[in-house]
């Protein structure tokens, strides 16, 4: 019945018909909001990894065919929904340096930057050479295929930060990648590894598709700790930052209301600092 209450009215206008019990988020001043923080779900340290269990088997795919002629196709889509944006948006907004240099690697038609922050520069790898031209957050950008080649095309201690969204399952050479990473990061930069539970699955790597998502945050942390000399690792879920995301990607608060709460997908972050 209360839902369907404020469906009727708004948001606004139901928590006014409540006589005021409750407050609408725009109805009070912003200092005065407690702001959510993403749930830390694992802080891992050295003596929690063994050796590498994994074999090139783990990394097979059920689609072995190139990679270039999968995603040959512009797919001006997004791959997870709008809470999971807001969520990584909101999680940029906080933890990338707004004068930085970043680098988003398989990137796409859309970086998920938070549109109000203007950094020193936003470089991209991708696939798909008409997605990466649209993607107007980057200032430049190569199309590259990183399971073929993982040496990235820029010089040593280059850039604050790499992010990359929702594509980690899909590499089949992470180790090369993820030192590649390191080696392009400024001392102490941060690399923020993004993903859901959503993917292609003919084309995610074994290992990824036999774990539930708690496997698959200890493969990416086991990617950071066998590639390269990082610290800091980390796993966080994102989504307690989507009210807060939602709110400032939708002007108006029934919108963000709705949007928010038609929003399922589950977000969660792996992230790492580079030690040098």
């Amino acid at each position: 019945m209360l839902l369907s209450l404020a469906l009727l009215l708004g948001v606004e206008g139901f928590l006014a018909a409540r006589g005021g019990a409750l407050l609408s988020r725009a109805a009070l001043p912003r200092t005065h909001i407690r702001s959510a923080e993403a749930k830390v779900l694992a802080e891992f340290e050295r003596d929690d990894f063994g050796p590498w269990l994994y074999s090139p088997r783990d990394f097979r795919r059920i689609d072995e065919s190139l990679d270039f002629d999968f995603y040959s196709t512009p797919r001006f889509v997004t791959h997870i929904d709008d809470g999971a944006i807001a969520s990584l948006t909101e999680y940029y907004r906080r933890t990338l340096p707004a004068d930085g240099a970043i680098l988003d690697l398989c990137s796409s038609w859309i970086s998920h930057l938070p549109a109000e922050v203007s950094y020193g520069s936003v470089a991209g790898i991708g696939m798909n050479y008409r997605e990466l031209e649209a993607n107007k957050r980057l200032t430049a950008f190569s199309a590259q295929d990183l399971n073929f080649n993982a040496t990235l095309p820029y010089p040593d201690a280059t850039f604050d930060c790499v992010v990359n969204a929702v594509s980690v399952d899909y590499m089949t050479k992470p180790l090369p990648l993820f030192k590649e990473m390191h080696r392009v990061l400024k001392p102490g930069g941060r690399a923020i590894m993004s993903f859901s539970n959503r993917c292609f699955p003919t084309k995610a790597v074994g290992c990824w598709l036999d774990a539930d998502e708690t496997g698959r945050l200890a493969i990416v942390a086991n990617y950071f700790h066998h590639s390269a000399s990082w610290e800091g690792i980390r796993a966080l879920d994102i989504i307690p930052l989507k009210g807060e995301g939602m709110s400032r990607m939708k002007s108006n608060p029934a919108q963000s209301f709705m949007a928010s709460w038609a929003s399922m997908d589950p977000m969660y972050i792996v992230e790492a600092w580079a030690v040098k």
